[in-house]
């Protein structure tokens, strides 16, 4: 457990951040495995999803333990972390990467939602997936599934340290999703990549923009020509970025 919070200034940071930007600075400072392998938007957003990390971990379900019945148990983890993850949390659900049964349906994830939940992220099914998908909240998944969870799944532990698509989370760390994917930023991490990261969509903005208007890449991304470097101060003093 992590004692962060995750402030207002930074969630605004690394709501206009790409996974791609924080992907090049975590790799800067050695971590290369943090984005979460085999997630897609339900239906993309306008913004990013971004929260910290609640979770849920699931082992493969044994068929003695897992009736239907079971889902009449007060307790039962699954329903537990849908009704525990604080406002402004990401569940993060850990699934093995097998997407054979659903991990949840529109039902509890529309409560999720309701209670002020920042998104979910699943790294196997989900059943009802249209209906998820319409909803504000952001939502990550491998693929749409019919079956019950309790077909392949027994949801365990709740905010403890899981995988999810091969990336290690941790109960508080950052997770940042856009439309390519999501990113599990360790949380003591978070406030310096979200302003690192923001001086560094600015450039990229402004090469975006001079390779549009026929500039080559060689001198300007990455910045090795002084030339170059006056332009973007330049370009920052117009934009005011």
């Amino acid at each position: 457990m992590s004692d962060y919070i995750l402030s207002d200034e930074t969630r605004a940071r690394l709501k206009r951040i790409s996974t791609a930007s924080i992907a090049t600075q975590l790799y800067k400072r050695g971590l290369r495995n943090q984005f979460i392998q085999g997630v897609v938007p339900v239906s993309p957003k306008a913004e990013n999803m971004v929260g910290q990390a609640f979770t849920l971990r699931y082992i493969p379900a044994r068929e003695d333990r897992n009736p239907l019945e079971v889902f009449r148990n007060a307790d039962h983890p699954q329903r537990v972390a849908i009704e525990t993850c604080p406002p402004g949390h990401v569940l993060v659900m850990d699934a093995r990467k097998d997407a054979r049964a659903a991990t949840a349906g529109s039902i509890l994830i529309t409560r999720l939602a309701l209670r002020g939940a920042a998104g979910v992220v699943s790294d196997g099914g989900f059943r009802d997936a249209e209906g998820i998908g319409a909803l504000d909240m952001p939502a990550y998944f491998a693929k749409p599934s019919a079956p019950t969870n309790l077909t392949l799944h027994e949801a365990l532990d709740i905010n403890v340290p899981i995988a999810c698509g091969d990336a290690p989370v941790f109960p508080g760390d950052v997770m940042v999703g856009d439309r390519d994917g999501v990113m599990v930023i360790p949380a003591h991490l978070a406030d310096e990549i979200a302003e690192v990261c923001a001086g560094m969509e600015s450039f990229e903005d402004f090469v975006l923009e001079e390779v549009k208007a026929g500039a080559p890449i060689i001198g300007l991304y990455p910045c090795t020509k002084e030339e170059n470097q006056k332009k973007f101060e330049d370009w920052r003093k117009k934009t005011g970025r």
